[in-house]
């Protein structure tokens, strides 16, 4: 059995004692006017979720399940009889519907990630991820700064309809035999071993279902803000060409190679069976759909579900394949869409979102503290984890401050704030690509935190030139 470190203990005593005292405070204490009961109660959930996600004293996911659970028990009209019943002279608010908590498992948002995780699973069981990759990189000859570009656009091509992790693995598969060919204290080979975290993290801000970010900025747009796939890369892709573009000149000038020419194998042939032929139709007509959804009508949600459709009817992806899936990153977003519900319905985003005078501000000094909030939280905690935190108040905000229209309204915040935390990298530990890369032994912590550091520093100026242009 495994024991409990002194440390994640003393995690555990502040991210438990801090909400437990919130909620024994009186209301009237918290500096937020007319506060109810279930509001007061989801602030201390709220707080919990954002102590716990920060200090990691537990999985990531496992705080998901807490806050569901607490939600259910302590703030939805099934819950405990004990926090059915006000105390004499206190508002109590009114309740979340049970049904609306646990539809955060069914959200169309985590069958927008299924659908990723069924296109990964099936690329990579018949190696469709590596031959493309293989076949891609051909073209770039044998120079280390061509090789390093043509690993950085893959792996960014691949990151816009595919998980970063899964891209990142597949990538870092392909740079064994390059890394065997450099000679031991070339520093160059640190170069290309960071490209490809760095565009795996940019990369996915491209479309809408390239990183969980993105995904959660979604459930906010709707109605007359909602955006389609299509005008999404409009706005991603210019972004994420002019960020890889300085990465790859930075990473040349950070880490100089040595060798002038390096020797690739890249050996491989395509499967011609039938399922590997489904394979790659459903792949790209998924692609197509995906940006073509104004065309057919269907939106990305709908057009998720039909490669897992198509790869389990077909015995492409059995039993053991959606074990594959990626269930932990799945509940972590049911966590933070059920926070992002909470907030919405028991009015608490808004309450927190008045308690400051935003039009005593400028539209700009809203949108660069919102992001650089955001920045800063997703270099030290899951970028997923930041979004749900940020994203409801950053929506909150922008819907009650009319100044923001010079800034693109709504739809301008919440794009900001979700580039803003898909460019924290500037740790191990920030983003799973991060770690994949750093597991190899061949790059350094200081290494990430150099590079990370002024590639989010240009990325947020690039992101509010683009907002202030396009406005």
């Amino acid at each position: 059995m495994k024991k409990i470190s002194i440390a994640q203990l003393f995690k555990l005593l502040i991210a438990f004692g801090i909400p437990l005292g919130l909620l024994m405070l009186p209301i009237d204490t918290i500096p937020i006017e007319g506060l109810t009961l279930i509001q007061h109660r989801l602030l201390a959930i709220f707080a919990l979720a954002a102590l716990l996600w920060v200090l990691e004293p537990v999985p990531v996911f496992a705080t998901s399940i807490l806050i569901i659970a607490l939600e259910l028990v302590m703030i939805s009209d099934k819950g405990l009889h004990l926090f059915r019943t006000p105390p004499i002279g206190h508002e109590m608010g009114e309740m979340i519907k049970y049904t609306d908590i646990f539809g955060a498992f069914s959200s169309p948002i985590i069958i927008l990630f299924m659908g990723g995780f069924a296109l990964a699973i099936a690329a990579s069981k018949y190696e469709l991820d590596n031959n493309l990759a293989r076949v891609l990189l051909k073209p770039f000859g044998t120079q280390p700064k061509f090789i390093m570009l043509g690993l950085m656009l893959i792996t960014a091509v691949f990151s816009m309809f595919m998980s970063n992790t899964a891209t990142t693995v597949m990538m870092l598969a392909l740079l064994a035999p390059i890394v065997a060919s450099v000679p031991k204290g070339d520093i160059g080979i640190k170069a290309l071993v960071l490209c490809i975290p760095i565009a795996a993290n940019t990369g996915g801000i491209a479309t809408p279902i390239g990183t969980p970010p993105n995904a959660i900025a979604l459930q906010y747009l709707t109605g007359e803000h909602s955006i389609n796939f299509l005008d999404w890369m409009m706005i991603g892709l210019p972004f994420v060409i002019l960020q890889l573009a300085f990465a790859w000149w930075l990473l040349q000038k950070l880490f100089p190679s040595t060798q002038q020419q390096m020797t690739l194998k890249l050996d491989g042939s395509f499967q011609t069976s039938w399922q590997a032929i489904v394979v790659y139709i459903t792949f790209a007509l998924t692609i197509i759909m995906w940006m073509t959804t104004t065309l057919h009508g269907m939106n990305t949600y709908v057009v998720s579900i039909i490669p897992l459709a198509v790869f389990t009817l077909t015995g492409i992806m059995g039993k053991e394949e959606l074990k594959l899936i990626n269930w932990d990153v799945l509940w972590l977003v049911a966590g933070g869409i059920a926070i992002g519900l909470g907030l919405d319905k028991t009015g608490l985003a808004a309450a927190l979102a008045h308690a400051v005078d935003y039009d005593s501000l400028s539209p700009i000094a809203v949108m660069l503290t919102l992001s650089i909030i955001c920045w800063l939280m997703a270099n030290f905690m899951s970028n997923t984890a930041t979004a749900n935190l940020l994203m409801p108040i950053a929506a909150a905000v922008a819907a009650s401050m009319d100044s923001l229209v010079s800034l693109g309204g709504l739809q301008g915040v919440l794009i900001v704030v979700a580039f803003s935390a898909s460019l924290g990298m500037i740790l191990p530990v920030s983003t799973p690509p991060n770690s994949l890369a750093y597991s190899t032994g061949l790059i350094e912590s200081k290494d990430m935190a150099k590079t990370g550091t002024i590639l989010g520093i240009v990325g947020l100026i690039v992101v509010y030139a683009g907002a202030m242009l396009l406005t």
